[in-house]
């Protein structure tokens, strides 16, 4: 049945100036402005009212800046740990868990944290508007936009590194309203980044912005919003590790809104962000307490990038310096960038798998690994109320129970393709917009 929705009211804020300005559409950038910073969406509603679970993710649409409400979502499942917290001798471990465990009533079929994304940045877009929506990703994120665009009938371009299209897997064949175009073998994200501003540059498509989109960040803000609503209050430590670092920045801006709200404390969550070793950009910066990225050799990140397993924490350029970003938000809410190694990240995953009963990705063992490695240290007080955000799991439970489909590229390029290349290769595909 067709849920009735009126879309939320909100305006958008310069995190730089503080200047407030209407949405006039697919703002990524407040207006008139030249130094760089974020924008965040200010909700007219101050205290957040849960819809029924019926509406799956958009049960949080308070605090969403979207105009529609989109078929087929599934929220966050934040529930308090048994198994692991005991193995750690935690007393206050609560998981919030983005994937498929149905016995949980995690129902993510991409298995993913990402439809989160997903389902804010399509509820936001315009149902009138023209444009193919343009998303780079190393793999979840765009198993995430294409399920919501083939199921929505939204018109997709995915930008991915030919090496990580293995993870775009459906259990259903997708409609023809998406589309992949890939670079060569050997490259990463940042070439796929690339390949996607270059797309943008061609008239009919339209940038998803990342970390610039509100409703990118607001959407992932959700398994915060998950968590504290679940628990009763704003967790002590968060943990999750990281790539952008969107996330994160997600994170503190919905503790922002939940103090604001005034239902569930006042205290920042300290924020435990991880990376996997040996590709380490954040970390190194804030190691030195540098708001700007460290010098980092081009092919010495490629390389640093084939041998962690977490291959979706691969951002080169996160938006960890920008105003309003990573650097911002862990200087504001406290917390540090820790590391865990592959093997660490095996270890953890056998772990939550042995001890919580579910299949987890890479980089939620990453997370799990830091914070067992937090608890080790005693970085971490045992009776803290902990949210680990478990961004990714199920799979190996998913495909053991569904046929699999995966999307084939329509365009492929080398590593650095020039904007002529992708000029003509674009025009080449048919989309119904």
């Amino acid at each position: 049945m067709e849920k009735t929705f009126t879309p939320t009211a909100y305006k958008l804020q310069s995190i730089a100036t503080g200047k407030i300005f209407e949405d006039t559409g697919w703002l990524l950038d407040a207006p008139g402005e030249e130094k760089p910073s974020l924008i965040r969406a200010i909700y007219d509603r101050k205290q957040l009212t849960l819809r029924d679970e019926s509406y799956g993710f958009y049960r949080f649409a308070d605090w969403l800046p979207i105009s529609r409400i989109l078929k087929g979502s599934s929220a966050p499942v934040t529930y308090k740990s048994e198994g692991l917290a005991k193995a750690l001798g935690l007393s206050k471990l609560w998981i919030t868990f983005s994937g498929y465990w149905p016995e949980k009533g995690a129902n993510m079929t991409t298995c993913s944290f990402k439809e989160t994304e997903a389902y804010s940045v399509c509820g936001r877009l315009d149902p009138e508007q023209k444009q193919v929506l343009v998303v780079a990703s190393a793999g979840n994120t765009a198993r995430a936009f294409a399920k919501v665009c083939s199921d929505n009938n939204i018109p997709l371009l995915l930008c991915v590194p030919h090496d990580y299209i293995t993870a775009l897997w459906f259990d259903a064949p997708l409609n023809d309203c998406v589309k992949l175009a890939v670079t060569a073998f050997g490259s990463d994200y940042f070439d796929a980044i690339h390949l996607s501003n270059l797309a943008t540059q061609c008239d009919g498509f339209l940038a998803e912005g990342g970390a610039k989109n509100v409703a990118r960040r607001d959407g992932m803000g959700t398994t915060t919003l998950s968590a504290v609503t679940t628990i009763g209050r704003i967790p002590d430590y968060y943990f999750q590790a990281v790539g952008s670092g969107t996330g994160a920045i997600a994170a503190w801006e919905a503790n922002l809104r939940l103090i604001e709200d005034g239902r569930f404390g006042a205290n920042k969550m300290k924020l435990m962000v991880s990376q996997n070793a040996p590709f380490l950009p954040i970390y190194e910066a804030w190691k030195v307490n540098s708001r700007a990225m460290l010098p980092y050799n081009d092919d010495l990140a490629r390389e640093h990038v084939t041998e962690i397993e977490a291959k979706v924490l691969s951002n080169r350029k996160p938006p960890y310096p920008i105003i309003g970003g990573l650097y911002d938000a862990m200087c504001d809410a406290g917390g540090d960038v820790l590391k865990a190694t592959n093997l660490e990240a095996r270890n953890a995953k056998e772990l939550f798998y042995e001890t919580e009963g579910v299949d987890i990705y890479s980089a939620s063992a990453v997370a799990t690994a830091s914070l067992i490695n937090a608890v080790n240290e005693g970085i971490v007080e045992k009776d803290s109320l902990i949210m680990l955000n478990i961004t990714g799991a199920g799979e190996e439970l998913f495909k053991s129970q569904h046929s699999l489909y995966y999307l084939e590229p329509s365009l492929k390029f080398g590593v650095t393709p020039t904007a002529e290349e992708v000029k003509e290769g674009l025009a080449t595909l048919k989309w119904s917009v």
